[in-house]
């Protein structure tokens, strides 16, 4: 007698997460690579390369962050205009709101029976005839309570950890060129390793993640020491 297995969809809820540490890690691994890149180009020592490093990777987290927070509160917030606005169009409108529902269900092949037994349930659950609406009509989901400020703090974390990483040399070795080379070495592997786990995690091809990662953040570093090179 055979069993069946019992049928498991695993499916990755962070998304939110994952979407912020990408926001932040990629643009602390590039930005901070690109400006030391440049200023190694420019300058005789690394005393003014990781002064200015550092400044950019704090300004940097403090700005990326502030970015997150306003636009997950402006999600917020218009999640909330909306909800008020279904809310009110329930009361208001209700007929129209059902043949909103009507044309909702329609795609989706059910009968005309089984639709109108669906607004009658509804009509007697106001508030998930909202969450309905609001998720099959408008497309939005309710945000968690903290979103703001865990963006916030993910995407600051992550910058100033991105940034950190095409610096660290420069701490060690005191010629710029020196410090250059093993920054890229260093700085071009990680966006290697970050563009593969970033395709993991977001269903898109690991390799080419990586790939398209590390050519970015090569092509912005190459560029802004040529340019360096050029103007001194």
């Amino acid at each position: 007698m055979s069993k069946e297995k019992d049928h498991e969809e695993n499916h990755f809820m962070a998304s939110d997460l994952i979407r912020d540490i990408v926001i932040g890690m990629s643009d602390g691994l590039t930005v901070p690579f690109a400006l030391a890149a440049g200023l190694s180009g420019a300058v005789d020592t690394t005393t003014l390369i990781l002064t200015a490093g550092g400044a950019e990777v704090a300004a940097g987290s403090v700005a990326m962050g502030l970015g997150g927070y306003l636009a997950a509160r402006t999600e917020a917030e218009h999640y909330e205009t909306e909800l008020k606005r279904e809310q009110r169009e329930i009361t208001e409108v209700p007929e129209r709101e059902e043949e909103e529902v009507a044309e909702i269900f329609e795609e989706y092949g059910l009968e005309e029976e089984q639709i109108q037994s669906i607004i009658s349930t509804l009509r007697k659950h106001p508030d998930k005839w909202v969450d309905l609406m609001m998720r099959f009509e408008l497309g939005l989901e309710k945000p968690e309570p903290s979103r703001a400020r865990n963006s916030a703090l993910t995407i600051a974390i992550s910058y100033i950890l991105g940034g950190l990483i095409p610096l660290l040399p420069y701490f060690l070795i005191a010629d710029p060129i020196s410090g250059l080379k093993v920054s890229a070495l260093i700085t071009l592997f990680a966006l290697a390793i970050f563009g593969y786990i970033k395709g993991k995690f977001t269903g898109a091809s690991p390799w080419k993640s990586s790939f398209q990662t590390t050519i970015v953040g090569g092509l912005a570093a190459a560029v802004a020491f040529g340019l360096a090179k050029l103007i001194s």
